[in-house]
């Protein structure tokens, strides 16, 4: 071992030799690894201890132990550091006269540095912890020693290996991929660095593995071809990252150029890739745009300035020196008892590093002179506390505790001997400090790697690809779904997805869900939320509209000229013939069903849907009252008078108006009953027409009537309506002079098929998208027509005499109610004779009515 005196004993682990051969601890001696790492810690106490603001008046000294490489070699070395704190029972120990021995007390260790390999720190690790040493090492990079609760006393000043991969899984992120491949030598470094990516992308979320490969130790000829065409499989995945060694990583470029891949995949190489240019090499066009990952590191030039003056007789406190000397030179010491191998030169003394031999600072120098410093640095701290205005060490310190200097070395935060900060988290793990390089391609500027970003616990970049585009190419498994479209999750692939329209009447509730707008809603056009259904009505441009107006406002014209005509000659006989206090009533129900019309197609409030219950039967129920009145009085008339000369009673004009009005007060009552019921109001159909695309849905503004409550309003003019018919078939056979049964008859008929086409039509169009606008046409139309047919069989005859042929329109010879009867009689039987005689009876009946 090593040893430097001081006031406080620092312990330090390197691998000065390689492993030995079976059987032997220890090999060649390792130059860079082993003496330039432990040439530092030396440097760095050196520093320290000349360092008048740092542990001023406390000088620090060095234990230094060889590891050997050798885990096993290092624990039993490592035993020497724990010693001092083992107590020994000398009691029955005595020496030659008597006396007890006088034992030196070994040196106390308060901590140390090291180890190298991460094998070797987990050893030694597990020795230090129960007695309490703490534990700084500059190379050991193994994940496992984060476990703060098995290694609670070990600290290192380099980031674990899985601060790469997360180094890694946050350039993926920034670039926006989340669905790539990996791709890892067979081997501890590539599957141990794939395998830390994996999780830790699986921890992070939001990032899916399209395919894990690894490549054979000894891959067989066509090899790398299948794995290009294995990673073609996900070529959505066009993002690989690759833990891989230069052999590899050289054969998978050139794989991807035959198969003429060019440009598709998107390399993100480990540091075993770094900036180098071996694994490129002719291969430049394929490796554009690869991101890579090395170490920050820096050189220290004070360490080049002490290291290549050291000299075998400056440096005599390095035991291992002169068989470094001799190595570095290829020359041979002289040493005592030792026969000089006469292969070699013999060793001047006057060689100096650097000038005749090569001479590189190894790269682990930086953390091998951090990792001393922040021991110094937490012993500075903890003497402040515990020993303050001691110029020395005070008995506070004496000995030092080491679950305190742990935390003291846990809560250390100075500028390193490269500049940038050291520190430790809670598990002791030094923050990732990681250059991320692309190699870029360029016709102005050199091609090759440039910096693009960093990684220090968290990520800058700046990335770049060819011809300076920023856009950075996709590695996606699935594209952001359009508007309106919701993701239906690939099972076991969270970053695969299917896109799927939210249709009919739905709207995008949630990136994963869609929901059926509200009955008065349709979706927007995008489909990202609802908007209110357009609300439409009836408009009198409408043609639905204009064809019921135009005939109900002839037929209003044609109405009043037959009333002011028949009030203009109201005492002449046809006038007076026709009974004109019926002819009256008869006239204004025929005018309100052509006033209905404009109450149908009028904007719905609830006045206008009050109006529509009251005039929409009544208008018919006054026209047939009035008819049904009439019919009957000539029925009864005629019946009568086949059986006595008495008239029958209630023929009367008052007589008849009571009957007509008692008629008619049987639909007022109803009405009114209903809007007892059901008041009156308005209501928006959204249903009615709600067709399979959205973009034509329409609320129709309507009134509380449905198809079956109008039919209803309309069913006591109905009744109505074939009573009249029934008596205007039994009174067909009345002479025409006398009544208007005939006329009254032929009305009736056509109503009935008007009606009865009414019907099919007013029902049949219940499914149609314009359905309101049918069966308003069709009602209004229907009863103007039926309005129309009374109004010309009945009355335009008789304007038409008025008008043109008034000589027609004279007082004829007044006969009686018997001349009357009996004339009907003889009518009547003649009739019946001629009928008799034409079916071969010649038998004459007498006639009993004379």
């Amino acid at each position: 071992n090593g040893n430097q005196k001081g006031d406080i004993t620092l312990g330090g682990l390197f691998p000065v030799h390689s492993r030995g051969p079976a059987g032997v601890p220890c090999g060649e001696i390792k130059k860079e690894k082993g003496i330039h790492r432990m040439e530092a810690m030396l440097y760095a106490l050196d520093q320290i201890n000349s360092d008048p603001d740092l542990l001023p008046n406390i000088t620090l000294g060095a234990r230094i132990l060889d590891t050997c490489s050798r885990d096993t070699y290092a624990l039993e070395q490592s035993l020497t550091f724990v010693q001092a704190l083992i107590q020994k029972d000398n009691s029955d120990v005595r020496c030659s006269n008597g006396e007890p021995p006088i034992i030196p007390k070994p040196e106390r260790v308060v901590g140390v540095i090291g180890a190298s390999a991460s094998s070797v720190s987990i050893m030694v690790a597990n020795v230090l912890r129960l007695f309490a040493i703490p534990q700084i090492s500059y190379a050991s990079t193994a994940p496992e020693l984060s476990d703060n609760n098995r290694y609670d006393f070990f600290s290192r000043v380099v980031p674990p290996d899985s601060f790469q991969a997360q180094a890694m899984v946050d350039i993926v992120k920034a670039m926006g991929w989340n669905y790539v491949s990996t791709l890892a030598s067979e081997g501890n470094y590539g599957e141990s660095g794939v395998d830390a990516f994996i999780q830790i992308s699986r921890e992070a979320g939001g990032l899916c593995i399209a395919q894990t490969i690894k490549i054979p130790r000894e891959p067989r000829p066509g090899e790398f071809d299948k794995i290009i065409k294995r990673l073609m499989e996900t070529s959505n995945a066009r993002g690989v990252i690759i833990f891989a060694n230069e052999d590899d990583i050289k054969r998978v470029l050139e794989a991807a150029k035959k198969a003429n891949l060019t440009g598709h995949f998107l390399f993100v190489g480990s540091d075993s890739w770094g900036a180098k240019n071996s694994p490129i090499l002719n291969l430049e066009d394929v490796a554009e745009g690869a991101v890579t990952i090395l170490p920050k590191r820096a050189s220290i030039d004070g360490f080049d300035q002490y290291f290549t003056t050291r000299s075998l007789e400056n440096n005599r406190r390095n035991i291992w020196f002169a068989e470094f000397w001799e190595d570095d030179f290829k020359c041979k010491l002289t040493r005592p008892g030792i026969r000089g191998n006469s292969g070699l030169r013999k060793c001047t003394g006057e060689e100096r590093i650097s000038r005749d031999s090569a001479y590189e600072q190894e790269g682990k120098v930086q953390f091998v002179i951090d990792a001393v410093y922040a021991m110094a640095y937490a012993l500075h701290s903890m003497h402040i506390d515990l020993c303050p205005g001691s110029m020395g060490i005070c008995d506070k310190m004496d000995p030092v505790d080491g679950r305190m200097l742990l935390s003291y070395i846990r809560a250390v935060n100075f500028n390193g001997s490269a500049g940038t900060g050291v520190m430790f988290n809670e598990n002791g793990d030094a923050p990732g400090r990681y250059d991320i390089f692309q190699y870029q391609l360029s016709n102005t500027t050199n091609s090759g790697y440039k910096i693009i970003g960093q990684w220090t616990n968290h990520l800058r970049l700046n990335v770049s690809w060819s011809g300076g585009d920023k856009l950075v190419p996709d590695s996606v498994c699935s594209f952001p779904c359009e508007s309106g479209e919701r993701k239906r999750m690939v099972k076991g692939v969270p970053c695969c997805w299917h896109c799927e329209l939210c249709d009919g009447y739905q709207y995008l509730l949630d990136e994963f869900n869609c929901d059926t707008c509200p009955f008065d809603m349709r979706p927007t056009p995008n489909r990202t939320s609802c908007r209110p259904t357009p609300i439409i009505k009836l408009e009198w441009s409408s043609p639905w509209a204009i064809i019921p107006v135009f005939l109900a406002v002839l037929g209003i014209l044609a109405t009043s000229g037959v009333i002011i005509t028949f009030i203009r000659f109201n005492d002449t006989p046809i006038v007076r013939a026709s009974g004109r206090e019926l002819s009256y009533v008869l006239l204004t129900g025929i005018f309100l069903i052509y006033l209905i019309t404009f109450l149908m197609i009028a904007e719905p409030s609830t006045v206008v849907c009050a109006f529509r219950r009251l005039f929409l039967g009544l208008g018919m129920s006054i026209s047939y009252s009035a008819m049904l009145t009439k019919t009957n009085r000539i029925y009864r008339i005629f019946e009568q008078g086949k059986k006595s000369v008495t008239p029958p009673k209630f023929i009367s004009p008052s007589s008849q108006l009571i009957i007509t009005f008692i008629l008619i007060s049987v639909q007022l009552l109803g009405v009114f009953i209903w809007f007892g019921v059901v008041p009156p109001h308005t209501t928006v159909d959204f249903d009615e027409l709600r067709p399979p695309n959205p973009e034509y849905a329409r609320g129709i503004l309507k009134c509380d009537m449905s198809d079956l409550s109008l039919i209803g309003c309309l069913s006591y003019s109905m009744v109505l309506m074939v009573t009249c018919t029934v008596y205007a078939i039994k009174s067909r056979g009345v002479p025409e002079t006398f009544n208007e049964a005939k006329p009254i008859g032929f009305t009736m008929y056509t109503t009935c098929i008007i009606w009865l086409a009414f019907v099919p039509i007013f029902f049949g169009t219940s499914q149609s998208t314009e359905k309101m606008f049918i069966q308003t046409t069709t009602l209004t139309v229907s009863m103007s027509l039926s309005a129309t047919v009374s109004l010309g069989m009945l009355y335009i005859p008789k304007v038409y005499v008025i008008i043109f042929h008034p000589e027609q329109n004279v007082q004829k010879r007044k006969r009686s109610f018997k001349a009357v009867v009996q004339a009907a009689t003889v009518s009547t039987h003649l009739s019946q004779k001629s009928s008799d005689k034409q079916n071969g009876e010649t038998k004459v009946e007498p006639d009993r009515s004379k």
